[in-house]
């Protein structure tokens, strides 16, 4: 089982991705790209993140998946967004 202070590290770690991404985002959608080094790191953020969530998926119980789970969607959807932003 995986501890309780990796899972809330490995949270945190992706709740940072998920926000830097979510601003690269934002700027991305109004300065058409301005920052595409910013954003291609947000892209990759996300992409560690969700690695990091599949590996601690192995040693983790039920319920711990179950929350791994909806914070991988939560990525993937953001990572989704990020990858069809129209890039002028």
């Amino acid at each position: 089982m995986a501890t309780r202070e990796s899972m809330d590290k490995l949270i945190q770690q992706c709740e940072d991705a998920i926000r830097f991404a979510q601003d690269q985002y934002e700027e991305g959608r109004l300065q058409a790209h301005y920052d595409d080094e910013g954003y291609t790191y947000a892209l990759q953020s996300l992409e560690n993140a969700y690695n990091d969530l599949a590996k601690m998926a192995l040693s983790a119980n039920a319920q711990q998946r179950e929350q791994l789970h909806r914070m991988r969607l939560q990525l993937q959807q953001l990572q989704n967004q990020m990858i069809i932003l129209p890039h002028d």
